[in-house]
């Protein structure tokens, strides 16, 4: 059985490279993943995993905000599963956990972003409703 608990040492995070790495393959090592969720936590994001035992298969890094379009908000930064753990309804059980602590925070909103070439992961949001929006940027480089 999976459970769902934040990562909260550094070990935890550790344990959570090898599947962000997945949806974040730039990552090079579980000490850069550390350093960079450390830095992120200053401003307020955390990192729920899903542990199937001492492995982590799936995980969710949010973080609570507010702005003048939906108050507070809850922004999902990253969602993955292990392809091996898919299907089981793991992603959206990460996503109603979040949602929950969202409520629990006072959100009014969950809200993120997904890259326009990955249809699965976009079938999977509409199925989920989150589809309510698009979202348009440019680098700064």
């Amino acid at each position: 059985m999976t459970e769902l608990r934040h990562a909260e040492t550094d070990g935890d995070i550790a344990a959570c490279f090898a599947v962000l790495r997945e949806l974040r393959p730039s990552l090079e090592d579980a000490a850069e993943l550390v350093g960079r969720v450390r830095r992120q936590q200053e401003t307020g994001y955390r990192l729920l995993a899903a542990w199937d035992g001492a492995r982590v298969v799936g995980a969710a890094g949010y973080r609570i905000q507010e702005n003048l379009i939906r108050g507070r908000f809850v922004y999902v930064d990253d969602l993955v599963v292990l392809d091996e753990a898919r299907r089981f309804g793991l992603g959206a059980s990460l996503l109603e956990e979040v949602a929950r602590l969202g409520r629990e925070a006072g959100c009014a909103w969950l809200t993120l972003d997904t890259g326009l070439g990955n249809a699965l992961v976009q079938r999977f949001y509409f199925r989920q409703r989150l589809a309510t929006a698009l979202h348009f940027g440019m680098s700064l480089d």
